[in-house]
């Protein structure tokens, strides 16, 4: 039994400290993979990409941005007009009427400044809290914790969270245990791992360099070295 006897079971603040300690020297300047320029277009793109890719947004924006650089010239647009520039991202129809009501509710009731508060901007059309955390985070610095799917899960494989099975749940979780000034990079960290390496279908765990962090990893270890010794023995 000493290849099980070799994975000690971390304790969740010893997981979360090499969570931290792992990316904070690996990755100090993880960011968005979204292009934006200004805290109005950076709305506009996590907006679009909700059950879109990234490189799908940044491949619509360039022109979206052109053609509606601020929300006076978003509001003025039409429904028809918008879905014209993004009819190739997913729910065109629906974002394409997001964008327009955003931009007129945020010229109606923010004085055309994208707020920072939580509770302001899951008002605007299209923001959920995941978007609102997004924007709290990069654009005001806040210690806000989106979750996407990848951050949720990453964070249920890797054991940061326990039997969370909400996106609100994770960032809970997520936002009790981290240190604060690490919050809203974490995110960042958690979206790119598990968009390159710990795949939804097939995690690359060969190519991991944290499997000694990871609950799922020892796991699947752990049941495959049985597995093993059971087909050895017999």
């Amino acid at each position: 039994m000493e290849i099980l006897a070799s994975f000690e079971a971390m304790l969740k603040q010893e997981r979360y400290k090499a969570f931290v300690d792992y990316f904070s020297k690996n990755s100090p300047d993880a960011q968005t993979e979204l292009n934006y320029g200004n805290a109005f277009e950076l709305l506009v793109a996590v907006i679009l990409s909700a059950q879109c890719t990234d490189k799908r947004i940044n491949q619509v924006t360039p022109k979206l941005f052109e053609r509606y650089p601020d929300a006076h010239s978003l509001a003025a647009s039409s429904v028809e007009e918008v879905f014209s520039y993004i009819r190739s991202v997913s729910y065109p129809n629906n974002k394409a009427k997001h964008l327009v009501g955003m931009a007129k509710m945020l010229l109606e009731q923010f004085d055309n400044k994208v707020p920072e508060k939580i509770e302001d901007l899951v008002k605007l059309p299209g923001v959920g809290r995941k978007t609102a955390n997004v924007i709290s985070s990069v654009v005001y610095h806040n210690p806000a914790m989106a979750v996407d799917t990848h951050v949720f899960r990453v964070a249920n494989r890797l054991g940061l969270t326990y039997r969370a099975t909400t996106p609100l749940a994770v960032e809970k979780q997520l936002v009790k245990n981290l240190p604060k000034d690490t919050i809203a990079i974490a995110h960042h960290w958690l979206i790119l791992h598990g968009r390159y390496i710990c795949l939804a279908r097939k995690p690359r765990c060969e190519k991991c360099p944290i499997t000694y962090m990871c609950k799922y990893f020892e796991k699947n270890h752990r049941i495959k070295s049985v597995s093993d010794k059971l087909e050895i023995k017999s």
